[in-house]
Parts: C-alpha cells; sequence; structure tokens
C-alpha cells in the first residue's frame, strides 16, 4: 500500500511539474513531441494531435519533448530553439512555479481542513484532537530500539506505582523519564487509528542534548481557519518554508564541500517512500502536509544552478543573454548530460544508503 501511496504522491508532483513547462510550451505556440511520466522503457503511449503522451517504466520523474530543444530547427517558429531566452527562461521556470503553485494550493486545502500545528498561546482556542507528540527521535536511542515512531502520540504512561498525565503534559512525562531512569516503563502509544503500549528502558547516562529516552515532544493539535485566512496563510507558509529549505540547501552543499560526505539525514526515493507511508499511517492531512513539503523542496532543487537541472539550463540562458550568443548546443548538451549523470550517481548513492537504514 505505501508504494502504492508514494507512486501516486510522486506522479502528482512530476505532473504538476511537467504540466508547467508543456502549458507554457504550449502558449507560445511551440511543438510539444511527447509528455512522459517516468522515463523509458516505455509501457504504453498514445497521441493527441501533435503530443505523444506516455507513461514510462521508471516512475522517478518525467519530461516534456519540445521541438527544437537540443539546439537544432531554429528556423522553424514552432521550435524552442528559435524563440527568445526571455520565452524560453519561461518556459524552462514553470515548472518549479507549477510545484510551487502546488504547494500553496495544498496548504491552503490544509489549513481550511485543520493542519497540524504546535499549539502556543495563539493558537490554543481554535485547536483540536490536542497531542503530546514526539517530533523527533535520536537514532539508536532507546525509544527508536523500542520502536516508537515519529509522529507516535504519547496518551499515558506508567511504571510501577502508576503515573499519568496532570498538569503540564510535557514537564509531567520528562519528569517521570527522568526519575525511572534505568527502569522498564510502559508507553500507551497512539500510532494513526492504532492504539499501542511500547515498553522502554530510559539511559541513566544519555548523550548531551538526547534525553534518557532520545525524543523531543511538542502539544499539537488540528486548527482550522476560514477560506479567506487559508489562503494568506497558504502562501504566507509557503513562502516561509521555501526560504528555510534554501538556507538547508545552502549548509547542505556547504558541509558536502568542507566534509566531503552526504549527511545521514539526506534521504532518495526509498526514504521518501517511507515517509510518505508513515505519513498516511498517521491520516489524510499530514500526507498533504508531506506533499506540500516536498513539492516546495522540488522547487527550490531545480532551480539550483545544476547542469541538467532548470537551474542549471536558467544559467545557460543568463551566458548567452551576457555574451550575446548562445552557446554551443553540443557543449551544453554534453554540460547538462554529465550533469545528469552525476544526478543519478548521487541517487543511487542515496537511496542504496535508505535501503541499508531499512535493514
Amino acid at each position: 500500500m505505501t508504494l502504492i501511496i508514494f507512486i501516486i504522491v510522486l506522479a502528482i508532483l512530476v505532473l504538476a511539474h511537467e504540466w508547467g513547462h508543456f502549458m507554457a510550451a504550449k502558449k507560445s505556440g511551440l511543438t510539444v513531441e511527447e509528455f512522459g511520466f517516468g522515463f523509458p522503457p516505455k509501457i504504453f503511449s498514445f497521441k493527441k494531435g501533435e503530443t505523444t503522451y506516455s507513461v514510462n517504466l521508471l516512475p522517478l520523474g518525467g519530461f516534456v519533448k519540445i521541438l527544437g530543444e537540443d539546439g537544432n530547427n531554429t528556423d522553424n517558429p514552432k521550435s524552442f530553439s528559435s524563440k527568445s531566452a526571455g520565452i524560453r527562461g519561461l518556459i524552462t521556470v514553470s515548472g518549479v512555479a507549477m510545484n510551487f503553485i502546488l504547494a500553496v494550493f495544498l496548504l491552503i486545502v490544509g489549513f481550511n481542513i485543520g493542519l497540524p500545528q504546535i499549539i502556543d498561546e495563539n493558537n490554543k482556542a481554535l485547536a483540536k484532537n490536542i497531542n503530546i507528540q514526539i517530533v523527533a527521535i535520536v537514532p539508536n536511542s532507546p525509544a527508536e530500539i523500542a520502536g516508537i515512531k515519529l509522529g507516535d502520540s504519547i496518551k499515558n504512561f506508567s511504571a510501577k506505582g502508576g503515573s499519568a498525565f496532570g498538569g503540564d503534559e510535557i514537564i509531567d512525562f520528562q519528569n517521570f523519564v527522568n526519575s525511572h531512569k534505568g527502569k522498564e516503563i510502559a508507553l500507551k502509544i497512539q500510532r494513526g487509528k492504532d492504539n499501542l503500549e511500547i515498553k522502554a528502558i530510559p539511559r541513566i547516562n544519555p548523550p548531551e542534548g538526547e534525553g534518557a529516552l532520545g525524543i523531543a515532544l511538542a502539544k499539537t493539535g488540528t486548527v482550522s481557519y476560514p477560506w479567506y485566512q487559508s489562503v494568506w496563510l497558504g502562501l504566507k507558509s509557503s513562502l516561509i518554508i521555501t526560504w528555510e529549505i534554501i538556507k538547508g540547501f545552502f549548509n547542505l552543499i556547504k558541509n558536502i564541500l568542507i566534509a566531503g560526505k552526504i549527511p545521514q539525514e539526506i534521504s532518495g526515493p526509498v526514504g521518501i517512500a517511507v515517509l510518505t507511508g508513515q505519513a498516511a499511517n498517521l491520516g489524510f492531512i499530514y500526507l498533504l502536509q508531506l506533499v506540500a513539503l516536498i513539492s516546495l523542496n522540488l522547487t527550490v532543487l531545480n532551480l539550483l544552478p545544476f547542469p541538467a537541472l532548470d537551474g542549471g539550463r536558467l544559467l545557460f540562458l543568463a551566458i548567452e543573454k551576457i555574451k550575446g550568443s548562445k552557446v554551443n548546443p553540443k557543449i551544453e548538451n554534453a554540460i547538462h548530460g554529465l550533469g545528469l549523470a552525476l544526478l543519478l550517481a548521487l541517487a543511487i548513492l542515496i537511496t542504496y544508503r535508505d535501503i541499508l537504514r531499512l535493514r
């Protein structure tokens, strides 16, 4: 079931991105030769008008093949290469624009339905379904070893003599755990629709900043807003999250250049599929929120000035504007081909690492 949900989510994200390129190209009067979901080999296809629509075997992306995007057919007015740098840039950026618009739309719907949020004094009066939720788990901690998962809600806890929530739930729980270091405790956990009892032993001398169980807690609940507020909140949240993602990518690139290795928290298709399954188990609204977050990540990722990405193609258009003539198509295509090979190698490496984590 997780695989099916992941493929559906991937299809939504990919089709939104490629639909942006497709519509911008069509509105610019260009010939779109093929609109493909996934990468070849081809499973099936059909032709409507001048465009072939295909579904391919590897569902890890998609493509829109436009006449003349390889630099040929410059004399054909329906060719990509015949258009000005401005129009080509608009077609190139339209994919990431659609990913951003998709995220805004999903968050607008989410805020209207009721998104899970951290509860504070500002939204406490509007909150429903308030829970003490696990928002982070330290690798190899007692919590992870016991089988506690991200997104679990703590409904109650006990040991010999019994204990329960009384005043401030998070402080109550932290005090309880600290008073039972080295002893087995039982946690009543809600995971989606399932109610579980999980036993764990808090560490006596945990590493600094990790806590005895190795979890971070937050008081969360669902808060819904009228549609007119949801529109603003959806746009505002998308802009804030995008900026945080940009800072995250900057730090990631800096760490790779300095340390020469990919941080452990980076996930590929397998890791994202696992997260998708976990979000789906928690409920539709969590899945919707995750899809919006992934879409914003794709927005920023595709704008990076790296060959084969949309940002790399925009970089070549900028070079063209500066030098006053087009870059040699053979050189540009070769650089994009090399960039694609490097990206595929990176994806394989991260996927291999994700698979090792599942063992």
